[in-house]
C-alpha cells in the first residue's frame, strides 16, 4: 500500500460544514465593502522576492525568517509566496496606472503565506481580508477605512473589540525620535533581551513591540515618538480622532503600537480582542504613503488594514456569534431508480427558478434505498420540504410536497401535490414558503 499522504504542516483542509462560515464571512464582506464603495482586486499568489524586501525591509522578521522564496527553475528569478498583500497591490496599481485617472479604494481576499510555528488562530497558511485606499492623502480616508472595520465587527455579531491608534510621523520625525531611542537604549543595554540587542542600530523602533516580561517597564519609559511629531503629523493625527469621536467609536492611543511593517507612516491602529489568548490582534494597517514610490511609482499616499479570517472565525466561534448556516429549500426523495428522470427534470426547474434541492443518491448500486432512510437523511438535511417522487404520484402528472419542520401532525395535513408539467408556477410558491418559515 502507498504511503498517504497529507497536508503540509500549517496548511490546513477547510471542510463542510466547516467552509460555510467561511463562505458566510466572504459574503457579510462583499457587502459591506460594496456599500463604502470599495472594489474586488485579485493578485498572484506568487510575486517576486525583491517586491517584499523592498516593502516590509531586509531586517523585519518577515523577510528574515517567515518568507517561502525559492528560485525559479526555468530563468533563476527569485520568487515568494505572498506573505502578506498590501505590496502586491500596490505593485498592480504601479503597474496597471491605475491611479491615471485619480483615488482607488480596493478590497481583496486571499490565501497569504508565513514560515513560523503554527499556533491557534495563526498559520503557515493563513487568510487575509484587506481593504486599501490609494491615492488619498486626508485623514478622512484614514478615518473611514477605520469605521469600515468598526462596522464589519457589527455585521458580525463581534463584541469587545478595543482599536488602538498611534501615528509614526514622518520620516524626518522617526529620524530624531530613533536617535534618542537609540541613546536609551544603549543606557539600559542590561535589560535588553539579544533579539532586541540585534536590532538596537538596525530596527529600534520594533523594540517596542517586544512582548518580553522584563523589559516592560523599561520600554512604558522609553522616548514616545508623538512627543516628536511636527505640526502637520499632529493636525492629520487629531483629524482621524475628531471623526472617529463623532461617530461615537471608542480608541485607545497606544504610543508603542508600531506594526511590523517598515513602509508605515502617520496612522497606525490595530484592532484587539482579550478571548483568543496572546494572539489578540484581528485586524492591523495604517498609513504608507512612501510605498508606492518604493515600488516604483510615482509618489502618492495611500492607507489600508488587513484582518486575519481565521482568527476572527475563532472570534466568532468564542463568542457565539450567530452564523446562518446554509441548507436546502427541499430533499428529493426518490423511492425507485425509474424516477430518475423525471425526478432530476423536475428538480433543475426547480433550481433554475432560484431554489436549493438536493437529490437523494443511493448508497449503492443496487437501488435509492428504502422510503425510511430517505426521510432520515432529508430531515438531517435541514430542508424545509421532501419532494416525493412515488409511483403513484408520477402516474398522475404530480409530485407529493411534504412539510418536514414544524408540528408533525399539521405536516401531515399539510401535504400538496404539484404538476410536473408546470414546475415554474409552484417554484415560486415553494420559495415563499421557504422564506417565510426561516
Amino acid at each position: 500500500m502507498l504511503e498517504k499522504l497529507v497536508a503540509v504542516k500549517g496548511m490546513n483542509d477547510i471542510l463542510p460544514p466547516d467552509s460555510a462560515r467561511w463562505e458566510w464571512l466572504e459574503e457579510k464582506v462583499r457587502a459591506l465593502m460594496q456599500r463604502y464603495a470599495y472594489r474586488n482586486i485579485r493578485t498572484p499568489i506568487v510575486e517576486p522576492t525583491p517586491l517584499f524586501v523592498r516593502s516590509l525591509g531586509e531586517v523585519t522578521d518577515i523577510v528574515e525568517k517567515e518568507m517561502y522564496s525559492f528560485e525559479d527553475r526555468l530563468n533563476g528569478e527569485a520568487l515568494t509566496l505572498r506573505p502578506e498583500n498590501t505590496a502586491g497591490v500596490v505593485r498592480a496599481v504601479v503597474e496597471h496606472s491605475m491611479l491615471y485617472e485619480g483615488g482607488k479604494r480596493l478590497y481583496y481576499m486571499g490565501p497569504m503565506f508565513r514560515h513560523e510555528r503554527p499556533q491557534r488562530g495563526r498559520y503557515r497558511q493563513f487568510h487575509q481580508i484587506g481593504a486599501e485606499a490609494l491615492g488619498f492623502p486626508g485623514a478622512e480616508v484614514d478615518a473611514e477605512l477605520i469605521l469600515l472595520a468598526d462596522a464589519l465587527w457589527k455585521e458580525l455579531g463581534l463584541k469587545d473589540v478595543r482599536l488602538e491608534l498611534n501615528s509614526l510621523g514622518q520620516p524626518e520625525e522617526r529620524k530624531l525620535h530613533r536617535a534618542a531611542l537609540i541613546a536609551y537604549f544603549e543606557s539600559h543595554q542590561d535589560l535588553l533581551d539579544e533579539e532586541a540587542k540585534r536590532r538596537l542600530h538596525s530596527n529600534p523602533l520594533r523594540i517596542l513591540d517586544s512582548k518580553n516580561p522584563h523589559m516592560q517597564a523599561m520600554l512604558e519609559s522609553a522616548p514616545k515618538l508623538m512627543d516628536f511629531l511636527g505640526q502637520a503629523s499632529l493636525q492629520h493625527f487629531n483629524g482621524v480622532t475628531a471623526i472617529l469621536d463623532a461617530s461615537g467609536v471608542a480608541y485607545r492611543i497606544n504610543s508603542r503600537l508600531v506594526r511590523g511593517m517598515d513602509y508605515y507612516n502617520l496612522t497606525v491602529f490595530e484592532f484587539i480582542t482579550e478571548s483568543l489568548g496572546s494572539q489578540g490582534t484581528i485586524c492591523g494597517g495604517g498609513r504608507y504613503d512612501y510605498l508606492i514610490e518604493q515600488i516604483g511609482g510615482k509618489p502618492a499616499p495611500a492607507v489600508g488594514w488587513a484582518l486575519g479570517v481565521e482568527r476572527v472565525l475563532e472570534l466568532i466561534r468564542e463568542q457565539g456569534a450567530a452564523i446562518a448556516m446554509p441548507v436546502p429549500d427541499a430533499y428529493a426523495v426518490i423511492p425507485e431508480a425509474a424516477a430518475l428522470p423525471l425526478a432530476l427534470r423536475t428538480l433543475q426547474a426547480l433550481r433554475a427558478a432560484g431554489a436549493s434541492v438536493q437529490m437523494h443518491a443511493g448508497a449503492n448500486a443496487d437501488g435509492m434505498g428504502s422510503m425510511k432512510s430517505q426521510f432520515k437523511k432529508a430531515d438531517a438535511s435541514g430542508a424545509r420540504f421532501a419532494l416525493i417522487f412515488g409511483a403513484a404520484e408520477l402516474a398522475e402528472g404530480y409530485v407529493a410536497v411534504k412539510p418536514l419542520r414544524g408540528d408533525k401532525a399539521d405536516a401531515a395535513q399539510a401535504q400538496t401535490l404539484r404538476p410536473l408539467d408546470d414546475v415554474a408556477a409552484w417554484a415560486h410558491v415553494l420559495l415563499s414558503q421557504v422564506q417565510a418559515a426561516r
